[in-house]
């Protein structure tokens, strides 16, 4: 998915380790991998009128409070959940011992306290072959009936759009126009057998909401290398969380948010159904692009073209309108994302004389985000933005439920959002 252009300039900014080894017409350096491996995944998700701690923490309060074991909720993988929280994910390997199977990482007390301990999970997969590899976004479920793709902020839908798709006639080459879906998303934090992880069952704390990971960091373990020792700086601490506020405007939905002051970049999303029961799918993008690959972790290098293209939205934008017309009275699913700056350290750096070895001890590569989702016309409390369109969709929405009430035989299910599950539940 990335271009030949792209993945040059990934392998000239990131400390993967096989990508380190790979020679380039720019760089020939010999490069050993590093003795020891880290990744680090922070998120945070809000929206949708959840209270902030999601979902896995409601089973256990002596987790939200600082409580290890099974009394606390927190799980690997909610950074990719969408449950609504402060989330890390952290995982390490070391190339002397490649069956690791507990680690420690030390963190500044305005985190947690004591050290987090990974441990690797009973049944973990094998680890991967080339830790490089990309993520491969699944293709979307193939549906019936028409898909409409729009894009762009602002009150009108603009000249040439939508973009249309036949399912019952288009050809290979009418998907492959339709679905551009740009992604530089590479593998970060990851279970696997040798690779210790935190959150476990056995250090399962909730981060707590006035958390900080801003200072000194140091993994422990056996065949890792006690120079493991690093430092977080305020620009990849844990977001904030996006505040989303929404008003109906001449049929339009203006959004809002709060600047974030880390943020790189933005990207808004939306996708739903109109009368005709199309599904329909509309970004913030100045590009087509159905934004099925932009919810998600981005390399600096691509967040960075891609600004320069219009695709994502620059830090200094906190206001964006979804057009007037997209959307039938079913609204649609929305979500935002924010782009922290990605942080990748090694230690040595890279020596500048290209003839010199680089043999890199240890390397780190951290990932940060802030996303928010929830429905078109609707407040993040979960109440309907009451004016204009908002209050007519509700009405519409309240006759058809009395209509359901009176003929239960005659509700009919929204198909288009049916595939919304596969998409969104990422």
């Amino acid at each position: 998915m990335n271009s030949p252009r792209n993945r040059t300039n990934l392998i000239a900014t990131t400390f993967l380790p096989v990508l380190l080894a790979i020679p380039t017409a720019a760089a020939a350096q010999q490069v050993a991998p590093p003795e020891a491996q880290a990744w680090i995944d922070i998120a945070t998700f809000s929206g949708m009128g959840m209270p902030m701690g999601g979902m896995s923490g409601m089973g256990g309060l002596g987790g939200m409070f600082g409580g290890k074991g099974a009394g606390g909720g927190n799980t690997f993988g909610n950074t990719r959940s969408m449950s609504a929280g402060r989330w890390v994910d952290v995982t390490v390997r070391a190339r002397a011992n490649p069956n690791l199977d507990a680690a420690q990482q030390a963190v500044p007390e305005g985190f947690l306290s004591p050290a987090l301990e990974l441990r690797t999970p009973k049944n973990a997969p094998p680890a991967p072959v080339r830790d490089d590899e990309d993520i491969k976004h699944e293709d979307p479920e193939r549906p019936k009936g028409r898909m409409l793709l729009y894009w762009g902020c602002g009150s009108s839908v603009r000249a040439g759009q939508p973009r249309v798709l036949d399912m019952a006639t288009a050809a290979p080459a009418d998907f492959g126009k339709f679905f551009v879906a740009r992604s530089a998303t590479q593998r970060g934090a990851h279970s696997a057998i040798g690779r210790p992880s935190w959150p476990n069952p056995d250090d399962s704390r909730m981060v707590p909401e006035t958390a900080s990971l801003q200072g000194e960091h140091a993994f422990s373990g056996k065949g890792i290398p006690a120079a493991f020792r690093f430092r977080i700086p305020a620009a990849q601490d844990l977001m904030p969380p996006i505040k989303l506020d929404q008003a109906a405007r001449d049929g339009a939905t203006e959004l809002k948010w709060n600047a974030i002051a880390t943020a790189r970049a933005y990207f808004v999303s939306a996708m739903g159904s109109n009368e005709k029961e199309d599904m329909v799918m509309w970004t913030s993008s100045e590009l087509p692009d159905t934004g099925f690959g932009l919810m998600d972790y981005q390399t600096n290098v691509a967040v960075d073209r891609w600004l320069k293209e219009k695709v994502l939205l620059t830090p200094q934008t906190t206001t964006c309108t979804v057009p007037k017309g997209i959307f039938g009275e079913n609204g649609g699913m929305l979500r935002v994302i924010a782009y922290g700056d990605e942080l990748n350290l090694a230690h040595p750096p890279r020596p500048k004389d290209p003839k010199a070895k680089w043999e890199p001890v240890w390397a780190v590569k951290l990932r940060v985000k802030s996303v928010t989702n929830g429905l078109l016309g609707m407040s993040e409390e979960g109440r309907p933005d009451r004016s204009g369109a908002a209050r007519e969709r509700g009405e519409a929405r309240s006759d058809r439920r009395r209509s359901s009430e009176e003929s239960p035989d005659e509700l009919k299910l929204e198909k288009p959002l049916e595939l919304l599950k596969g998409i969104f539940g990422r």
